[in-house]
């Protein structure tokens, strides 16, 4: 029991944090600063695990400590007399695997508070793993078991693997602001002893809550869900599956009123990914990991547009956006389903061939890889289109400054949608990526694949609106193809989502061939009013969830089982000042002593309340 009552307890922490008490209208409010702008590390599980981070349900408390020097982890680990303690860090120490793994099993540490800053370390970090979903690609024991699992090319070397680790404590993230600098100065003020020794109490301390209701596996919760919706009055899903929605738009339009299989219909997937992920919740700008692909394939698909209206091409081509990808190619995975199924607009007869842009943030040179599979070029015919993809693709790119060639090695597909593809049937086709082996990317799926890493940057005098329109140097790139459209496009996707570009535009239901949308459009000049437009598109959505789903097959090694926990509390970190165990027994003693004297008081004055309380007795004969 944590009691931050007595004298000298309540008003130093408002003092600590700059926070004034004088208009709080309840005493939770005078004893707990709350926290903002703090992201928490949640629970996800797959088929077999669960990982992530969660506090117990009535929240982790403990006294904090600042994490800077190897006597700051021995402190915090063996020798500090005041356990357990909540561990404030700079991400230096938290991009240390083996430091988070000493905290993680340690009995001492009930929470971890990260300072993130904006740039990553030089020596790059990642938290995902260095085989990125080596168990849902194409190689297998029966598909290239020679390439399977990293064996010729490790993918993301700087993959440590922190995402999949399961913490018991909650890890929240703090910006570097005056908050943290706040929460600092309490430590200071009642954390640091004198000459080395020991602090005295009240002691600086924190709570986090975080609980999370799902455990153990995916297959787990999924049962729970089902006996919660099937025998309960008040059904709670503890998890969902991990999910969202393809956004896919052919060149010329299709019919998509009707499912399955076009007659006399040959198209090329062009195809990226739209999602990310780092180690805390919701908060992944994947910049280089994905935000390249899918800006590189939107400016590719609006500059073949004029120039497929005065020249239509033999094949259709459907630009298409994966969701899910990072997490076992959940959107790629359905969408193959799909056709397979004949729930799609087309079916796998449909599809020639296949084009993916990977991650081309450029960041060596103007090269740009070609990486094709190799087991499926065993087939002569397979081979033979993917040399003319290739040689398609080297004279697409002339006279834009960009080199396009195949590695100088036989190596197995980066991880790629395409993957999903070729566990249906061989097909022809390319992934593009600035990588010929291991990642360039030294911040793949981690919070520092930000606009920084990718040089995003403004003048600071730029207002927003002018932000908007500046063109970056990453926009000048010659991939880009229109720099002042690609510029838009990164600074929504990078920057600032709520701008007057995306602001402009709104969503349509899909209607026959096309799709309507009525978009509110630019302001007018001089005008706070706006010219509206209708605008006709082929753009369109499917459902994005991993087919296992679907299948009940909570525990699939063929496709995605990801799910994440729900939570029925806020999540949210608040600090307060600690007394001393000795002040929480004596207060709890005088508050025991006081409510036994007034249980003995009470019962006295109820047993001679006909005494204490008695009046005298009127005369009988009295009339009124």
């Amino acid at each position: 029991l944590l009691t931050p009552g007595s004298s000298g307890v309540i008003s130093p922490v408002s003092q600590s944090v700059g926070t004034r008490c004088a208009g709080c209208n309840s005493v939770e409010q005078k004893i707990y600063v709350d926290l903002n702008n703090t992201i928490p590390c949640v629970r996800l599980l797959n088929g077999t695990h669960q990982m992530g981070c969660q506090s117990s349900i009535s929240g982790n408390t403990g006294v904090l400590h600042v994490l800077e020097t190897e006597a700051d982890l021995d402190w915090v680990l063996k020798s500090g007399p005041h356990p357990p303690y909540m561990v404030l860090m700079d991400a230096s120490y938290f991009n240390r695997y083996t430091v988070m793994m000493q905290l993680k099993n340690s009995t001492r540490v009930t929470g971890v508070a990260v300072v993130i800053p904006s740039t990553g370390p030089p020596q790059g970090f990642s938290p995902h793993n260095k085989c990125p979903n080596q168990h849902t690609g194409v190689y297998s024991d029966s598909y290239g078991p020679g390439l399977a699992d990293c064996n010729v090319t490790v993918w993301n070397p700087l993959g440590n693997g922190l995402s999949f680790e399961d913490f018991k404590f909650p890890i929240f993230s703090l910006k570097d602001d005056n908050q943290t600098e706040a929460i600092r100065k309490c430590i200071s003020d009642h954390n640091v002893g004198n000459n080395g020794s020991a602090p005295a109490y009240p002691l600086c301390a924190m709570q986090m809550f975080s609980h999370m209701h799902a455990v153990t596996s995916t297959a787990t919760c999924m049962r729970r869900n089902y006996i919660q919706e099937h025998y309960s009055l008040n059904p709670e899903s503890v998890c969902d599956p991990l999910g969202d929605f393809n956004v896919w738009a052919p060149l010329l339009p299709l019919n998509v009123t009707s499912k399955g299989h076009k007659a006399n219909e040959s198209v090329v997937i062009a195809a990226t990914r739209l999602d990310g992920r780092s180690f805390f919740w919701d908060v992944a700008t994947a910049a280089e990991g994905t935000v390249t692909g899918f800006v590189t394939l939107l400016a590719a698909a609006h500059a073949l547009r004029s120039v497929t209206e005065q020249a239509p091409p033999s094949r259709n081509i459907l630009f298409t956006f994966f969701q899910g990808e990072t997490f076992d190619y959940i959107g790629s995975s359905r969408m193959v389903y799909d056709m397979e199924k004949k729930k799609f607009v087309i079916d796998l007869d449909n599809v020639h061939s296949v084009l993916e842009i990977g991650q081309v943030g450029l960041r060596e040179g103007t090269n740009l890889w070609m990486h094709t599979d190799p087991v499926s070029r065993t087939n002569a015919s397979v081979d033979e289109q993917v040399r003319n993809l290739v040689a398609n693709l080297k004279d697409s790119v002339t006279g834009l400054g960009i080199n396009l060639a195949e590695p100088t090695v036989s190596q197995p597909l980066p991880p790629s949608s395409f993957q999903r593809f070729l566990r249906a049937r061989p097909f022809p086709g390319v992934v593009l990526a600035d990588h010929q082996s291991s990642f360039v990317n030294k911040y793949y799926e981690s919070i520092y694949d930000n606009a920084a890493y990718l040089n995003v940057t403004y003048p600071s005098d730029l207002s927003p609106e002018e932000q908007l329109e500046y063109i970056t140097d990453t926009a000048k790139q010659p991939f880009s193809f229109s720099g002042f459209q690609v510029t838009q496009m990164l600074y929504g996707f990078l920057i600032r989502t709520n701008n007057s570009w995306f602001r402009s535009m709104i969503s349509a239901e899909d209607v026959g061939l096309y799709s309507y949308l009525w978009v509110r459009g630019p302001q007018s000049a001089n005008s706070t009013n706006r010219d509206p437009y209708c605008v006709r598109s082929t753009v369109r959505s499917t459902l994005a969830i991993s087919p296992a789903f679907e299948l009940r097959e909570y525990e699939s090694k063929v496709y995605s089982t990801w799910t994440e926990s729900r939570w029925k509390s806020s999540i949210k970190a608040r600090i307060f000042l600690v007394a001393s165990k000795e002040l929480e027994m004596l207060t709890l003693g005088v508050g025991i002593a006081v409510l036994l004297v007034s249980l003995l008081v009470t019962y006295f004055i109820s047993s001679k309340a006909e005494l204490l309380f008695s009046s005298t007795r009127e005369p009988s004969g009295t009339t009124y």
